[in-house]
């Protein structure tokens, strides 16, 4: 099935991607090799590959441990028909994590605060999953299989960003949530809260206020500090500018 043309499926696939917070992680059992499907909470690596926090205790982490191949079912959680939203089936292997480990518990963290209470757990472990595609399903007439490099981000040369990332985090977090609401509510259209920065890279920001999840988007890409701090500047600036003109509507 051909996707229509106004369809952009490397977009939806990446929003998914950031967004999602849980999904179902299907396995293959050790020993069997049957399917196992299982609950997961999630976050996001900064080239969008799938983070999870897993205890060796559960059953899905010792399948992984025996045969790396997983498939994870992310979706839209529409009101109404499920059905109706979009959904990708990401398939790779997982991984656990042997370098990097810093940013995967920061980034895990910024998504799950909660999870602060066990990270520490010497049964606890964090898992990459490598992706080697997806099925994308987003309505009648958009149905697509994507290779990674349609819907990862590339992070060559953006070396400073990834090094400023935290830092920007932890700034816009302490001192600007009011420019977080503006970017919430005036150029993503949700509603007035308690929005913080979970990360960024260089194709957009991670926002999120409760369980509610929304990326903003970078109208151009992003590759150090001084370029993320002109691009949110910037973008603040155009919110505020919807608030101007709705006030003299």
């Amino acid at each position: 099935m051909q996707p229509t043309p106004d369809f952009d499926p490397a977009k939806l696939a990446k929003s998914l991607l950031r967004r999602s917070r849980q999904g179902a992680l299907a396995t293959l059992m050790a020993g069997s090799g049957d399917p196992y499907c299982s609950l997961v909470n999630l976050a996001s690596h900064p080239d969008g590959s799938p983070i999870l926090l897993i205890s060796r205790l559960a059953v899905h982490t010792r399948n992984i441990l025996a045969d790396g191949r997983v498939s994870l079912m992310l979706d839209e959680r529409a009101a109404g028909d499920p059905l109706e939203g979009a959904r990708i089936m990401l398939s790779g292997r997982a991984e656990q994590a042997a370098a990097n480990k810093d940013l995967l518990q920061r980034r895990y963290l910024s998504a799950h605060p909660s999870a602060e209470g066990f990270v520490s757990f010497k049964d606890f472990s964090f898992f990459l999953i490598r992706p080697t595609g997806t099925h994308l399903v987003a309505g009648f007439g958009r149905i697509i299989d994507l290779k990674p490099e349609q819907f990862l981000t590339d992070l060559t040369g953006a070396e400073d960003l990834l090094a400023a990332e935290e830092g920007a985090v932890e700034h816009m977090n302490a001192d600007h949530r009011d420019a977080m609401n503006l970017y919430a509510t005036k150029l993503l259209g949700g509603a007035a809260g308690d929005w913080r920065c979970t990360g960024c890279d260089p194709e957009g920001l991670d926002m999120q206020d409760g369980r509610t999840t929304l990326r903003l988007e970078f109208p151009e890409r992003v590759t150090d500090g001084t370029g993320l701090r002109k691009m949110l500047v910037r973008l603040a600036g155009e919110a505020r500018m919807k608030v101007d003109q709705s006030a003299t509507d």
